[in-house]
Protein backbone atom coordinates (compact mmCIF):
# COMPACT_ATOMS: atom_id res chain seq x y z
CA UNK A 1 0.00 0.00 0.00
CA UNK A 2 1.51 3.28 -0.71
CA UNK A 3 1.35 6.23 2.06
CA UNK A 4 1.45 9.38 0.68
CA UNK A 5 3.09 12.29 2.53
CA UNK A 6 5.22 15.62 2.86
CA UNK A 7 8.28 16.30 4.15
CA UNK A 8 9.42 20.19 5.66
CA UNK A 9 11.36 22.45 7.20
CA UNK A 10 10.89 26.28 8.74
CA UNK A 11 10.73 27.61 4.72
CA UNK A 12 7.08 26.07 5.27
CA UNK A 13 6.65 28.91 8.33
CA UNK A 14 3.30 28.25 10.54
CA UNK A 15 0.99 25.29 9.36
CA UNK A 16 -1.94 24.20 10.33
CA UNK A 17 -1.71 20.71 11.09
CA UNK A 18 -5.06 20.13 11.22
CA UNK A 19 -6.09 21.33 7.79
CA UNK A 20 -3.22 19.61 6.67
CA UNK A 21 -4.60 16.00 8.80
CA UNK A 22 -8.02 16.59 6.98
CA UNK A 23 -6.70 17.19 3.56
CA UNK A 24 -6.38 13.46 3.11
CA UNK A 25 -2.80 13.78 0.79
CA UNK A 26 -0.65 13.48 4.17
CA UNK A 27 -0.20 9.70 5.75
CA UNK A 28 2.83 10.99 7.61
CA UNK A 29 5.61 14.16 7.59
CA UNK A 30 8.92 14.02 7.79
CA UNK A 31 10.42 17.13 9.43
CA UNK A 32 14.01 18.38 8.96
CA UNK A 33 15.63 18.48 12.72
CA UNK A 34 18.95 20.91 11.40
CA UNK A 35 21.79 21.03 9.62
CA UNK A 36 25.53 21.18 10.05
CA UNK A 37 27.25 20.02 13.70
CA UNK A 38 26.03 22.33 16.35
CA UNK A 39 22.52 22.77 18.47
CA UNK A 40 22.01 26.03 17.38
CA UNK A 41 21.24 24.59 13.88
CA UNK A 42 18.59 23.13 14.91
CA UNK A 43 15.48 23.73 12.70
CA UNK A 44 13.70 26.74 14.53
CA UNK A 45 10.67 24.53 13.87
CA UNK A 46 11.19 21.41 14.53
CA UNK A 47 9.81 21.43 18.04
CA UNK A 48 6.87 23.06 17.19
CA UNK A 49 6.26 20.79 14.01
CA UNK A 50 6.53 17.69 16.12
CA UNK A 51 4.12 18.65 19.18
CA UNK A 52 1.36 19.60 16.36
CA UNK A 53 1.81 16.44 14.26
CA UNK A 54 1.54 14.57 17.65
CA UNK A 55 -1.42 16.68 18.33
CA UNK A 56 -2.82 15.45 14.91
CA UNK A 57 -2.04 12.00 14.97
CA UNK A 58 0.22 12.46 11.74
CA UNK A 59 3.24 9.68 11.88
CA UNK A 60 6.85 11.48 12.08
CA UNK A 61 10.31 10.97 10.66
CA UNK A 62 12.90 13.10 10.42
CA UNK A 63 16.35 14.26 8.77
CA UNK A 64 19.40 16.50 9.44
CA UNK A 65 21.00 18.19 6.89
CA UNK A 66 24.77 17.50 6.50
CA UNK A 67 27.47 19.63 5.71
CA UNK A 68 29.92 16.96 7.16
CA UNK A 69 33.45 17.11 5.06
CA UNK A 70 34.94 14.06 7.01
CA UNK A 71 33.79 11.13 9.00
CA UNK A 72 34.60 12.92 12.25
CA UNK A 73 32.49 15.88 11.26
CA UNK A 74 29.62 13.68 10.58
CA UNK A 75 29.73 11.98 13.99
CA UNK A 76 29.51 15.36 15.51
CA UNK A 77 26.77 15.93 13.67
CA UNK A 78 24.91 12.56 13.92
CA UNK A 79 25.64 13.42 18.03
CA UNK A 80 23.77 16.53 17.72
CA UNK A 81 20.92 14.96 15.85
CA UNK A 82 20.28 12.70 18.42
CA UNK A 83 20.33 15.64 21.38
CA UNK A 84 17.46 16.73 19.25
CA UNK A 85 16.14 13.51 19.06
CA UNK A 86 15.79 12.62 22.65
CA UNK A 87 12.40 11.84 24.36
CA UNK A 88 10.18 11.73 21.07
CA UNK A 89 9.21 8.70 19.06
CA UNK A 90 9.44 8.49 15.59
CA UNK A 91 7.30 6.13 13.14
CA UNK A 92 9.29 6.54 10.18
CA UNK A 93 13.30 6.50 9.53
CA UNK A 94 16.04 8.96 10.71
CA UNK A 95 17.66 10.25 7.17
CA UNK A 96 20.98 11.81 6.53
CA UNK A 97 20.72 13.92 3.95
CA UNK A 98 23.91 14.33 1.63
CA UNK A 99 23.49 16.69 -0.84
CA UNK A 100 26.29 19.87 -1.13
CA UNK A 101 28.09 20.05 -3.86
CA UNK A 102 31.22 20.42 -2.11
CA UNK A 103 30.84 16.70 -0.57
CA UNK A 104 29.60 15.07 -3.61
CA UNK A 105 32.82 16.79 -5.08
CA UNK A 106 35.02 14.78 -2.66
CA UNK A 107 33.79 11.77 -4.42
CA UNK A 108 32.14 8.07 -3.87
CA UNK A 109 34.29 6.20 -1.58
CA UNK A 110 34.66 10.05 1.10
CA UNK A 111 30.82 10.25 0.73
CA UNK A 112 29.80 6.75 1.65
CA UNK A 113 32.25 6.78 4.33
CA UNK A 114 30.81 10.07 5.61
CA UNK A 115 27.34 8.52 5.56
CA UNK A 116 28.29 5.26 7.37
CA UNK A 117 29.84 7.31 10.07
CA UNK A 118 26.74 9.27 10.98
CA UNK A 119 24.58 6.14 10.00
CA UNK A 120 26.09 4.01 12.11
CA UNK A 121 26.20 6.75 15.29
CA UNK A 122 22.75 7.09 14.93
CA UNK A 123 21.83 3.55 14.91
CA UNK A 124 23.80 2.28 17.54
CA UNK A 125 21.46 4.58 19.40
CA UNK A 126 18.83 3.15 18.49
CA UNK A 127 17.40 3.99 15.59
CA UNK A 128 16.01 2.92 12.23
CA UNK A 129 18.00 5.20 10.02
CA UNK A 130 18.23 5.91 6.10
CA UNK A 131 20.03 7.44 3.43
CA UNK A 132 18.78 10.75 1.58
CA UNK A 133 20.09 11.73 -1.81
CA UNK A 134 19.02 12.72 -5.47
CA UNK A 135 18.63 9.66 -8.04
CA UNK A 136 21.94 10.43 -9.56
CA UNK A 137 23.68 11.31 -6.72
CA UNK A 138 22.61 7.82 -5.06
CA UNK A 139 24.01 6.24 -7.96
CA UNK A 140 27.30 8.00 -8.51
CA UNK A 141 28.49 9.11 -4.83
CA UNK A 142 26.79 6.11 -2.57
CA UNK A 143 27.98 2.38 -2.23
CA UNK A 144 26.02 -0.53 -2.92
CA UNK A 145 27.06 -1.44 0.89
CA UNK A 146 25.21 1.26 1.74
CA UNK A 147 22.27 1.28 -0.38
CA UNK A 148 21.42 -2.34 0.23
CA UNK A 149 21.58 -1.88 4.04
CA UNK A 150 19.69 1.40 5.19
CA UNK A 151 16.20 2.75 4.10
CA UNK A 152 16.66 4.32 1.16
CA UNK A 153 14.27 8.04 0.51
CA UNK A 154 15.11 9.08 -3.04
CA UNK A 155 14.49 12.62 -4.90
CA UNK A 156 13.39 12.36 -8.32
CA UNK A 157 11.45 15.14 -10.21
CA UNK A 158 9.77 15.60 -13.29
CA UNK A 159 8.80 11.89 -13.98
CA UNK A 160 5.81 9.98 -13.76
CA UNK A 161 7.51 7.26 -11.52
CA UNK A 162 11.34 7.58 -10.77
CA UNK A 163 12.81 4.72 -12.46
CA UNK A 164 15.72 4.54 -9.94
CA UNK A 165 16.74 0.92 -9.90
CA UNK A 166 18.53 0.39 -6.56
CA UNK A 167 15.77 -0.53 -3.35
CA UNK A 168 14.42 2.24 -1.91
CA UNK A 169 11.14 2.98 0.79
CA UNK A 170 10.36 6.43 -0.28
CA UNK A 171 10.25 8.62 -3.07
CA UNK A 172 10.14 11.92 -2.90
CA UNK A 173 8.57 13.17 -6.36
CA UNK A 174 8.12 16.84 -6.31
CA UNK A 175 8.87 19.92 -4.49
CA UNK A 176 6.60 22.29 -6.02
CA UNK A 177 2.93 20.44 -4.51
CA UNK A 178 0.32 22.01 -2.18
CA UNK A 179 -1.37 21.17 1.00
CA UNK A 180 -4.23 22.33 3.04
CA UNK A 181 -2.77 24.31 5.57
CA UNK A 182 0.58 24.98 4.02
CA UNK A 183 1.22 28.83 2.51
CA UNK A 184 3.54 28.07 -0.83
CA UNK A 185 4.82 24.88 -2.38
CA UNK A 186 5.71 22.05 -0.02
CA UNK A 187 7.93 18.56 -0.78
CA UNK A 188 5.52 15.34 -1.92
CA UNK A 189 6.55 12.14 -1.28
CA UNK A 190 5.38 8.62 -1.47
CA UNK A 191 6.11 5.55 0.73
CA UNK A 192 6.04 1.85 -0.03
CA UNK A 193 7.45 0.22 3.17
CA UNK A 194 5.15 -0.08 6.93
CA UNK A 195 8.16 1.96 8.52
CA UNK A 196 5.60 2.44 11.59
CA UNK A 197 5.16 -1.14 11.92
CA UNK A 198 8.65 -2.78 11.32
CA UNK A 199 9.54 0.39 13.67
CA UNK A 200 7.39 -0.17 16.16
CA UNK A 201 7.92 -4.36 16.33
CA UNK A 202 11.39 -3.81 16.66
CA UNK A 203 11.67 -1.55 19.60
CA UNK A 204 13.28 1.39 17.58
CA UNK A 205 13.04 5.17 17.52
CA UNK A 206 11.63 5.64 21.15
CA UNK A 207 8.98 2.79 21.00
CA UNK A 208 9.27 -0.31 23.25
CA UNK A 209 9.47 -3.79 21.46
CA UNK A 210 6.65 -5.31 20.86
CA UNK A 211 6.63 -8.75 22.73
CA UNK A 212 3.60 -11.06 22.19
CA UNK A 213 1.67 -12.16 24.92
CA UNK A 214 3.77 -15.39 26.42
CA UNK A 215 0.60 -18.68 28.04
CA UNK A 216 1.75 -20.82 30.03
CA UNK A 217 0.06 -24.26 29.28
CA UNK A 218 0.50 -27.17 31.72
CA UNK A 219 -0.44 -31.24 31.08
CA UNK A 220 -0.58 -33.73 33.93
CA UNK A 221 -1.53 -36.93 34.06
CA UNK A 222 -3.53 -38.25 37.29
CA UNK A 223 -4.74 -42.17 37.54
CA UNK A 224 -4.92 -42.62 33.99
CA UNK A 225 -6.28 -39.85 33.14
CA UNK A 226 -3.88 -36.96 31.26
CA UNK A 227 -5.55 -32.85 32.22
CA UNK A 228 -3.99 -30.25 29.80
CA UNK A 229 -4.98 -26.68 29.78
CA UNK A 230 -3.78 -22.94 30.16
CA UNK A 231 -2.57 -21.61 33.51
CA UNK A 232 -4.28 -18.16 34.46
CA UNK A 233 -3.16 -15.63 37.17
CA UNK A 234 -5.33 -14.28 39.53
Amino acid sequence: MIRYGIDVSKHQGDIDWAKVRNSGKTAFAILRAGYGKAISQKDSKFEEYYTECEKNQIPVGAYWYSYAMSESEARQEAEIFLKVLKDKRFEYPLYFDLEEPKQLALGKTKCSAIAKAFLETVEKAGYFTGIYMSKSALESYMTDELKNKYAVWVAHYGVEQTNYAGQFGMWQKSDTGSVAGITGNVDLDECYEDYPGIIQKAGLNGFSRTIPEQKKYFSVSFDGKTYSGTLTEN
